[in-house]
């Protein structure tokens, strides 16, 4: 690695930094008192980063510490009134989407069992930025951005549990974040099977009768997955097929080919949804969401204390996030056999702008929308060849290298998802544009003295899943 060009690289980035923040110094915010013009804090806060944790979580030299910054959406309240319970809000996704509408005026209340973190206990992980405790998390944000955020800790699968939350926030919108997402996870052994099928069916269960009981206003913003529809031979439709069959036509929810028990979990949500929006008259938006991608928000970055996890082992990190650390610490970036495998991608600020549009534009009672949650398309292999070009750009010695394919999936196969109905509601995405690349690199080389080599190959093995409970044989890749 030619880690001389890389520092030097950083060194004129962070030059250029520490003179935007001297010529906006006079926005900097300490608590909830200050009143600054939205305009100003928009072009404060965009040329603040903050990489690295301060007092109670260490962190690399490298990481540079910034003083916190008011959040641009903080000082907006277009979503004042309205009350939205976030399941999972500890998690990836669900930490930045709290902030995110809690910046611009939802009442926001954070529900969830923290189970996240356990997995990473139990399995011997680690998120590559270090990232702070619930608590602290939502203390700061009340610091910062003046924005008081509800938390209630406990598991949705528990009823008595989730009626006293229910009862007590009264929420107009629940988004659900809260299952367990990782397919590898789900394949380790019978046990995680189980566990996942269990969690996440059981609990979108409690949810649609804790709205029916308890809510019947209430709209839920669900989060499924594209991987639900697999990859079949025609277009993939967003939800529903319009059929033409032996001179009858009907419109059907589109065909689901789930490709682990996480994925056919994901699916036993949306049949359960879409029984319960009929019978129940439950208005209902499932978002079957791509590959997220990106650690940065404008929130997450407004202080240390705020910063988002960031997987990049083999049975959390997706694709891109993992070929950026690979690349950063001289790790060849892993590609899964031929590498043709192809899926819908997204900025993870596109995720909780499509998260804010489905609450703002909710589904009819009885309605079960579904939006395709995506904003570009790329093969494994276009991944790895960007992020390659990209990081020999910034000095770094990149190789890419084949592996293995630890899943049973086609590896080259025909690919094209519709995705416009997001689009036509307002989005605007942010596309996977080579400077997204170069921030991407930046961050993780600032954190690459946190990466464990031994845990980025792939270490669950879709052929194998047996009855015997075998989470230290996943801890640590063979």
């Amino acid at each position: 690695m030619q880690c001389s060009t890389m520092q030097q690289k950083l060194a004129g980035r962070r030059e250029a930094k520490a003179a935007a923040q001297k010529a906006c110094a006079g926005v900097r915010v300490a608590g909830a008192s200050a009143r600054v013009p939205v305009s100003t804090v928009r072009q404060a806060t965009s040329s603040v980063r903050a990489a690295s944790r301060a007092t109670s979580v260490k962190v690399q030299a490298t990481a540079t510490v910034e003083k916190a910054t008011a959040p641009t959406g903080s000082l907006s309240s277009n979503g004042a009134g309205t009350r939205v319970m976030i399941i999972g809000g500890d998690g990836y996704c669900g930490w930045a989407t709290a902030l995110h509408l809690s910046a611009r005026g939802y009442e926001v209340c954070i529900v969830d069992n923290l189970c996240r973190r356990q997995f990473d206990l139990q399995l011997g992980l680690d998120t590559l930025t270090p990232i702070a405790t619930i608590h602290d998390r939502v203390r700061r944000w009340g610091e910062v951005s003046g924005k008081h955020i509800s938390l209630q800790i406990g598991d949705i699968c528990d009823w008595e549990f989730l009626s006293q939350a229910f009862t007590s926030f009264k929420p107009n919108h629940v988004v659900h974040f809260g299952e367990q997402r990782s397919a590898p996870y789900s394949m380790i052994d019978r046990q995680k099977a189980v566990f996942t099928q269990h969690n996440n069916v059981i609990g979108t269960i409690n949810v649609l009768f804790a709205i029916k009981e308890l809510q019947p206003d209430c709209h839920m913003v669900k989060l499924g997955t594209m991987g639900e529809y697999g990859t079949p031979n025609i277009d993939i439709e967003e939800g529903y097929i319009t059929i033409n069959h032996n001179g009858r036509t009907d419109t059907l929810p589109y065909p689901k080919q789930g490709n682990s028990f996480y994925h056919l979990s994901k699916i036993h949500d949306s049949t359960n949804m879409l029984f319960t929006c009929k019978a129940w008259k439950i208005a209902a938006t499932d978002l079957n969401q791509g590959v997220v991608y990106g650690v940065r928000t404008e929130e997450t970055m407004a202080d240390p204390l705020l910063l988002n996890r960031y997987d990049y082992d083999g049975i959390f990190g997706t694709a891109l996030n993992r070929f950026v650390v690979q690349a950063a610490v001289g790790h060849p970036l892993t590609v899964y056999g031929k590498g043709g495998q192809t899926r819908g991608f997204l900025d993870i600020r596109d995720t909780v702008r499509c998260i804010q549009l489905a609450i703002d534009n909710p589904a009819s009672k009885g309605e079960m929308r579904v939006y395709n949650q995506f904003t570009e398309q790329f093969s494994v292999n276009q991944l790895a060849e960007i992020v390659e070009r990209e990081g020999k750009k910034l000095g770094l010695n990149v190789e890419v290298t084949s592996v293995p394919n630890p899943r049973v999936e086609l590896e080259e196969h025909y690919y094209n998802a519709k995705h416009t109905k997001l689009v036509e509601l307002g989005l605007k995405p942010h596309l996977l544009a080579d400077n997204m690349i170069d921030s991407l690199l930046e961050f993780a080389v600032a954190y690459k003295d946190r990466v464990r080599h031994e845990l980025i190959k792939p270490a669950v093995d879709w052929r194998k899943t047996g009855v015997k409970v075998n989470t230290m044989g996943a801890a640590v890749a063979q």
